[in-house]
């Protein structure tokens, strides 16, 4: 999902955050401030009711016509939709991301905002990016990274042109993008099967002239699978969703879906395009499309709407104005909820997590009802348990119960909200605690949002604590390939590593066991057997040995192994030494951070926690390592840290 200028609509995706300073600008006394509720939507604004009406009428009309393309896809929305309506250009300068915008979207884990200005000049298409984007968000919930690229992009182009006429009474879908129109009059035709390969790293969607190829097609082939041919695909279109949302493979989906081949349908596709007939759809209701009985309306106090705006540039990254504004919301109602709320979360953004502690705890009292203000206290105390690299190796008991009991608040208030699950599974993860409730916990998240990858990334981990690799991989693969984030891509990679690592040495490890067992068993029949015509030795120490040997990762090129005792975990700023007594040598190894480790216990009575200071008691390990970095001054670069039983000894 990107962020694109709305005046200028074309394929230019970068997001630059422009530090404005607020100053005077920020919200005056003598504006009036609304709030309006409609049923799927917040807005505020120190525009006019009615203007604010009007935008919250067109955010709904627009769910609800989106609705009709997929009747049997859910379209919840389990985070908040915030929509901030200013009432002109200058009050909303300050709070744009790039001066150009005429409008925004700013996605979250915890809230959408929706940003725009009531005051329109020539050219301004604020709902364009809006649209777009909320597309995405309705998609990437109900669907995941089931579906691919070309039907994202291409649906949430189709859709952003949607507009309303005739007493709002007729809809039109599908109007011409004149730049997408020109880029596929002036350029070669990409073939299906090249577009439908495009994903988050391909050129296609990174580079310049190629991805405003790319979005061209993808738009102008979901016009034709909507508008094309009477109409006749869009049920084909639907069976098609629905085929991969039960895991069919894209190929075979489109294969049923389409009732021909990807070639078939390419040829069609082309005749669509050089016939040039494509222009936009009209559906006309016999009933007015309006929504405004259902809002209510009621006046915004000035702090609140300090909060409100705070609460977006924290949401932007813009911590500084964040504070400023929130600071000023605080001091005009010390007891707005909605202002200690979002003050204490920007004290968490901002590592400040002891003073944001009581204004969360004050927030939750205050309004025991309020979902959001269970879920940051407990998300704040999460932060309070991290160390220096973000990591968490223990909860303690009080903080763990603490934070157990705002989640069930939380989840109870609202339970479509995922991240409440996300969180609580991850206190039952450090804990290694109720592992299998919290893994249906977090299976029912998933049926309210499907594309919530802290949920996935979290089951995934706790299938591999109940040694359930291959399920884990299959959560964790569509990240892995599909997700536009290149950092959850890495992670989802290095944790489908980890799994396979981990399911060959767990493997490795039951055949260790079970040649004990076999080995015992023989050994115990041999001394209850009378007429013993062959004597089978117990098995030895060699035999044991070899057996976990086997067990054992294996050194990769140029590393090496060392067994001894390790007495101790340095953390600092520059990373983590591991201290290993081998023999009359004291040995120190260097790690970056644990993830860069692969740590697996062999032995009994080692604690899933693994945590910097001394080891209480010290602990035989086998440590494979590679070769120190230049310059640095220790004995290698740990790679794997295996813990074993002390009657074991490493045969190199």
């Amino acid at each position: 999902m990107k962020i694109r200028p709305l005046r200028r609509f074309i394929a230019s995706f970068a997001f630059a955050l422009i530090i404005v300073g607020l100053g005077h600008h920020s919200a005056q006394a003598k504006d009036t401030w609304t709030t309006v509720r409609s049923k799927n939507f917040t807005l505020v604004g120190n525009a006019s009711e009615k203007d604010i009406r009007g935008v919250a009428n067109r955010m709904e009309q627009f769910r609800a016509v989106f609705a009709l393309l997929f009747p049997s896809v859910p379209l919840n929305s389990p985070v908040p939709n915030t929509v901030i309506v200013f009432k002109s250009d200058g009050s909303f300068k300050p709070f744009k991301p790039n001066p150009n915008d005429a409008g925004y979207f700013q996605p979250g884990d915890d809230v959408n905002y929706i940003a725009l200005t009531s005051e329109r000049t020539p050219g301004d298409q604020p709902f364009r990016v809006i649209f777009h984007e909320y597309v995405h968000l309705m998609v990437n919930n109900a669907m995941g990274e089931a579906l691919p690229l070309w039907f994202n992009e291409g649906l949430a182009e189709y859709y952003s042109t949607f507009d309303i006429t005739q007493q709002n009474r007729r809809v039109l879908l599908g109007d011409l993008i004149d730049n997408h129109v020109l880029f596929l009059r002036d350029t070669k035709f990409l073939p299906l099967r090249t577009l439908f390969a495009v994903d988050y790293k391909s050129p296609y969607y990174n580079e310049g002239n190629k991805m405003n190829i790319f979005y061209a097609e993808s738009w102008m082939f979901m016009h034709y699978l909507l508008q094309g041919d009477g109409q006749k695909h869009r049920p084909q279109l639907a069976k098609f969703v629905d085929l991969l949302r039960s895991g069919v493979k894209i190929d075979d989906a489109f294969q049923q879906g389409f009732q021909g081949s990807i070639e078939s349908v390419e040829k069609d596709f082309k005749a669509y395009i050089q016939g040039a007939a494509y222009k936009a759809s009209a559906i006309t209701f016999e009933h007015s499309l309006d929504f405004d009985n259902e809002m209510q309306a009621a006046p915004l106090s000035e702090a609140d709407a300090h909060a409100y705006l705070g609460d977006l540039l924290l949401h932007t990254h813009r911590l500084k104005e964040a504070d400023e504004q929130l600071q000023q919301a605080i001091s005009l109602d010390a007891n707005s909820t909605m202002a200690q709320t979002a003050f204490g979360m920007l004290r968490v953004r901002q590592n400040r997590l002891e003073d944001a502690k009581p204004y969360l705890e004050k927030a939750v009292a205050a309004s025991a009802q309020n979902y959001l203000a269970h879920y940051y206290y407990a998300f704040a105390l999460s932060n309070l348990s991290m160390n220096e690299y973000r990591m968490v190796s223990r909860f303690p008991d009080e903080v763990a119960v603490t934070m157990r009991n705002e989640l069930t608040k939380a989840i109870s208030l609202k339970p479509d909200f995922t991240e409440s699950y996300s969180l609580l599974g991850f206190v039952n993860l450090v804990r290694n605690e109720q592992v299998d409730e919290t893994i249906e916990l977090l299976k029912k998240a998933l049926n309210f949002s499907r594309g919530n990858h802290r949920v996935l990334f979290m089951l995934a981990q706790l299938y591999m604590r109940k040694e359930k690799f291959p399920e884990a991989r299959q959560l964790l693969t569509p990240i892995a390939e599909n997700s536009p984030d290149p950092e959850l891509r890495k992670q989802a990679d290095a944790l489908i590593q980890a799994s396979k690592h981990a399911e060959e040495q767990f493997a490795q490890f039951k055949e260790f066991q079970k040649q004990q067992q076999q080995q015992m068993s023989a050994r115990a029949q041999d001394q209850n057997s009378v007429t013993t015509m062959t004597q089978t030795s117990a098995p030895t120490a060699d035999d044991m040995n070899s057996a976990l040997l086997d067990a054992l990762r294996k050194p990769q090129a140029g590393e090496q192994r060392v067994q001894g005792m390790l007495t101790t975990i340095d953390c600092n700023a520059k990373g983590m030494t591991f201290t290993v007594r081998a023999g009359d040598r004291l040995l120190k190894f260097h790690s970056d951070n644990f993830d860069r480790v692969d740590i697996t216990a062999f032995t009994t009575g080692i604690s899933g926690d693994i945590t910097c200071g001394p080891r209480k008691p010290e602990n035989w390990i086998i440590l494979t390592f590679a070769p120190p970095k230049a310059g640095v001054k220790n004995d290698g670069e740990a790679s794997a840290i295996e813990f074993v039983p002390q009657s074991f000894t490493l045969k190199q």
